[in-house]
């Protein structure tokens, strides 16, 4: 019994020269003594597979190794950008309103109370500003050449704020209305067109520099926001 072990052992060594099992580098194949290389069948030429081995573990020439198919990357979803916020809309400019009215057909001669003819001329000059909310009224009196430059300056200031205080009476903020007067300092009828004392004739020629000019700039509605 003990000569037949010896006879197979002679035979594993003859045919199977410094077998070990496989190390941590060729796990699934039994290597040479020294651990470097996988062993072979002398008859085959085949590798040695220990029990770890899996198909996993294959490696050439010893068994075909299976291409890894390479997974191409997952396509990248753009994220999705929110639409940049819209800016409030600008409130829409109106148009700058300029009216320049004559003094004659605000007042009598020399005065500063409004006729009923002024009167229903500044209704008419209020509705066309109609409900804007306006960021500056200015009323600018002015007066002829007859008479001193302090009481031209004086009827020109008078008149400018009877019209202010008009408006006001029909609903136009009075903080927002500038009177003012300019005397006869500034004179639209040319130098030396009316010359001559006063007269009839010299008054109805000095006829347009007697006058109150109103204008008006806005940016709102009034109706929508509070006084």
């Amino acid at each position: 019994m003990t000569a037949k072990r010896a006879l197979l052992a002679g035979i594993v060594a003859a045919l199977l020269p410094s077998l070990s099992i496989a190390d941590s580098r060729n796990q699934g194949y039994l290597v040479d003594s020294y651990g470097n290389n996988i062993s072979t069948s002398s008859n085959t030429g085949l590798c040695w597979r220990s029990s770890d081995w899996t198909p996993a573990r294959s490696v050439e020439p010893c068994d075909p190794v299976a291409a890894k198919v390479a997974q191409a990357p997952a396509p990248r979803v753009a994220a999705a950008v929110a639409p940049p916020a819209s800016a409030p809309a600008a409130p829409a400019r109106i148009a700058p309103k300029a009216t320049t009215f004559s003094a004659d057909a605000l007042f009598a001669f020399d005065k500063s109370v409004l006729r009923p003819e002024g009167k229903a001329t500044l209704d008419d000059f209020a509705r066309q500003l109609g409900n804007a909310r306006y960021d500056s009224i200015l009323v600018t009196g002015h007066t002829d050449r007859l008479g001193s430059n302090e009481y031209n300056q004086k009827l020109s200031e008078r008149r400018a704020n009877a019209v202010k205080d008009y408006l006001v009476s029909r609903d136009i903020p009075a903080d927002r209305i500038t009177a003012e007067g300019r005397g006869e300092t500034q004179p639209v009828t040319p130098s030396g067109a009316c010359s001559g004392p006063r007269s009839v004739k010299v008054i109805e020629c000095l006829q347009p520099d007697r006058r109150v000019h109103a204008g008006a700039t806005a940016t709102a509605d009034r109706s929508a926001s509070s006084r």
